[in-house]
């Protein structure tokens, strides 16, 4: 299988966004032109400046962290909302830049959502362009990709959230930082011929100024390839009933 989907010298995004899909769903961005006629998409660009659908996300996550026992703590609710958000928006331009070459153009404007009752909030986009590549390098490719993510989603998002609840941005860009590893696991797992890669790519992603302090790139303990993250925060789900510490945690190392 070849790793680029190309038409010509024009990079196909939607056959490559087609292609990372089937990773999970946090790698899903649809793209089919008929979902224009539903009135529920809405703009990534809304949700990072209106109030009442985050407040609405943190609400739910809150209330099914907590289940019978009750929402958990607001501040709970805001980091793992941080968490499967920054996961959604970043997953498929990480899984994109990797096997495709190219940075995807998914701006906040362009990209739509919609809220789901289970799972992560479904994402399209209509006419999906390229915002950076072929890359040079896998080095310039992934400080394009950083730069990318950094300024058109995951700083609005950690803004919007401490908006609603006094949270932590350290434990925000934390978890931030924490979805970068894992899309890169995952990756690497589907992908065999692509891990080193993967490795390369998403450790130029972590070294942007906004990322660089959220942890450390340790010794590769199986399944990763190349380096094992270790935050340097936590998440706080270890507070919530039933939960626990992740892989990754600065308290599993401690």
């Amino acid at each position: 299988m070849r790793d680029t989907v190309a038409m010509g010298e024009r990079v196909d995004v939607r056959a490559a966004l087609a292609d990372v899909a089937g990773f999970n769903d946090f790698f899903l961005v649809d793209t089919n032109p008929a979902e224009a006629v539903d009135p529920t998409w809405r703009p990534l660009a809304e949700l990072w400046t209106d109030p009442a659908p985050m407040g609405a996300r943190i609400a739910h996550v809150g209330r099914v962290l907590g289940g019978d026992a009750g929402p958990v703590d607001d501040r709970i609710a805001a980091s793992i909302t941080m968490q499967g958000m920054a996961a959604r928006v970043l997953s498929a331009p990480l899984a994109v830049a990797i096997l495709h070459d190219v940075v995807p153009a998914l701006t906040a404007a362009d990209v739509h959502w919609r809220v789901s009752a289970t799972g992560p909030w479904p994402l399209w986009v209509d006419d999906p362009g390229v915002f950076a590549g072929p890359g040079p390098d896998v080095a310039t490719l992934g400080a394009r990709l950083a730069g990318f993510l950094v300024d058109e989603h995951l700083a609005p998002l950690v803004d919007a959230v401490c908006a609603h609840v006094r949270v932590s941005p350290r434990t925000l860009w934390g978890n931030a930082a924490s979805s970068v590893a894992a899309g890169k696991r995952l990756v690497a797992t589907g992908r065999p011929h692509a891990a080193q890669r993967a490795a390369d790519i998403a450790a130029a992603v972590l070294d942007h100024p906004a990322l660089a302090a959220a942890g450390e790139r340790l010794a590769p303990v199986r399944p990763d390839t190349g380096w094992t993250f270790r935050r340097r925060s936590c998440c706080l789900y270890y507070k919530a009933p039933g939960g626990g510490t992740c892989g990754d945690c600065v308290l599993t190392a401690r």
